[in-house]
């Protein structure tokens, strides 16, 4: 994502760092993508759109990503990538999920 926002749009937190002000639990949002957008806190395929919406490239993605079913798929696919993360992880030599 930081390749393709070549405007600099979308400010990125690295949470687990411990000087990083959080306005949520650290946990919490290790476990998820969050993204604000608008001063809503968004988090996992909201959140995704949200960043998608940012970048000129995959700005139709997220547009359409606004549609409740669209939105809930991606939901959907985002829970079951979650799952897989840390089987994901140790296969490509990452070490443990977040």
């Amino acid at each position: 994502m930081r390749r393709l926002d070549r405007r600099d749009c979308i400010r990125f937190v690295d949470v687990a760092d411990p000087v990083t002000v959080c306005p949520i639990d650290r946990r919490t949002l290790l476990a998820r993508l969050h993204a604000e957008e608008n001063g809503q806190m968004l988090s996992g395929a909201a959140a995704f759109a949200a960043m998608w919406r940012a970048i000129p490239l995959l700005r139709p993605l997220g547009l359409v990503a606004r549609n409740r079913y669209i939105l809930g798929l991606l939901e959907w696919l985002y829970i079951k990538f979650l799952f897989a993360r840390p089987a994901l992880q140790s296969f490509l030599g990452k070490g443990k999920a977040a």
